[in-house]
């Protein structure tokens, strides 16, 4: 990982080159070993975004594998799966997964890069049309239509905020780490009814790379084993009659789930993809992951924070933590399996799931991990 920075600095090649070094260190390799190489990166068309130019650019040479992945925020898992897949294959023996983004740019608003105005016609042309741009104010529809379909609460919004603030103290690699309380985010400007500028995660300039390999001799002391994924795309059509948000997330999970031969019980902590707090509350849901209970009162008892029954996003997520997409709750979850966490470290913690999610909830992606014994 290279430092999360809050900052306009290097570009989206220069910090993958940065995480890309790093990794290999990481793993007591050369980056001559690395025979395979998928790049993932920030949707939309942008002239610093990440390709499959960054090989050249980052010292890689005889690839035998060579991607630019993208399923907006499913892509990280994407990207496992397909190295996990190439390895198993013998399409290549090494392979290195990497994602960088650097939206935050001189002289521009923190949110303007991913800010979207939408097409012409249909639905986003009506969007459009109502003033409804970018990611906020549709997801604020999202959550008020949560709301309306599970009796959730404005305190559940709440509840998920503080949590994962309170995680991120103790990650010195969250970009928020002061103290949040109730009042104080009541405090937090409301910015599309009912998300406040704290239900909204931070972007931030910085990069992750992972190494996926079979070859024993590959990695740091402390490997983590791929024991399960799955995906769900449920192409949503948005149109008069059908249920235009929710559906899917639990197939994945029991897929994945049912590779890894394991049950929910079995996962020691869970890391999702949170850009809003209402993401959280959602897919816990989807997830089935409350035993049953409203996710909202499962997270105002405590059941995600530390010494809970299912921790969750323990380096503060994307809310506290960083935003860097998929590659955020990744991330988290290799921490927490290497034991590396300190403070926000979950006693013995050897399984984990990692939720990612793409576009308005139109993709799914699961990932079970495993501490190699």
């Amino acid at each position: 990982m290279t430092p999360m920075s809050l900052k306009p600095g290097d570009s989206p090649l220069e910090l993958a080159c940065s995480a890309s070094r790093d990794a290999v260190a990481d793993a007591g390799i050369e980056l001559s070993d690395v025979d395979g190489l998928l790049v993932g990166s920030s949707q939309g068309i942008r002239p610093d975004r990440l390709g499959v130019g960054f090989a050249s650019s980052g010292g890689f040479s005889d690839l035998r594998l060579l991607e630019h992945v993208e399923i907006k925020g499913a892509t990280t898992i994407a990207m496992i799966q397909r190295a996990q897949h190439a390895v198993e294959t013998g399409a290549a023996r090494v392979v290195m997964c990497v994602f960088a983004d650097a939206p935050l740019v001189a002289g521009k608003a923190a949110g303007s890069t991913y800010a979207q105005s939408g097409g012409q016609s249909g639905s986003r042309g009506l969007e459009r049309a109502s003033g409804v741009l970018g990611s906020v104010p549709t997801y604020a529809l999202l959550t008020q239509r949560w709301m309306h379909v599970s009796d959730g609460l404005p305190e559940d919004l709440c509840a998920v905020a503080t949590t994962t603030r309170t995680w991120a103290l103790d990650n010195p690699d969250a970009v928020i780490r002061t103290p949040l309380d109730i009042q104080g985010y009541l405090d937090s400007p409301m910015i599309s009814d009912p998300l406040r500028r704290l239900d909204c995660a931070r972007p931030v300039n910085g990069a992750v790379a992972v190494i996926v390999s079979a070859d024993p001799a590959v990695g740091n002391p402390v490997r983590v084993d791929i024991r399960g994924t799955g995906r769900d795309h449920p192409v949503r059509h948005r149109r008069t009659g059908a249920e235009s948000w929710f559906g899917g997330g639990r197939r994945c999970v029991d897929d994945a789930l049912a590779k890894a031969g394991m049950t929910r019980d079995n996962l020691d902590t869970v890391q999702l993809y949170d850009p809003f707090s209402v993401v959280t509350l959602i897919l816990l849901e989807e997830y089935g992951l409350t035993g049953g209970a409203p996710a909202g009162k499962f997270v105002r008892e405590g059941n995600t924070a530390a010494g809970g029954t299912l921790p969750t996003n323990t380096g503060g997520g994307q809310l506290s933590g960083f935003y860097l997409q998929g590659m955020t709750p990744l991330a988290e979850a290799l921490v927490q399996l290497r034991g590396t966490g300190g403070g926000r470290q979950v006693p013995g913690a050897s399984t984990a799931l990692v939720g990612g999610i793409g576009g308005r909830i139109d993709h799914h992606a699961a990932l079970i991990l495993e501490r190699a014994a």
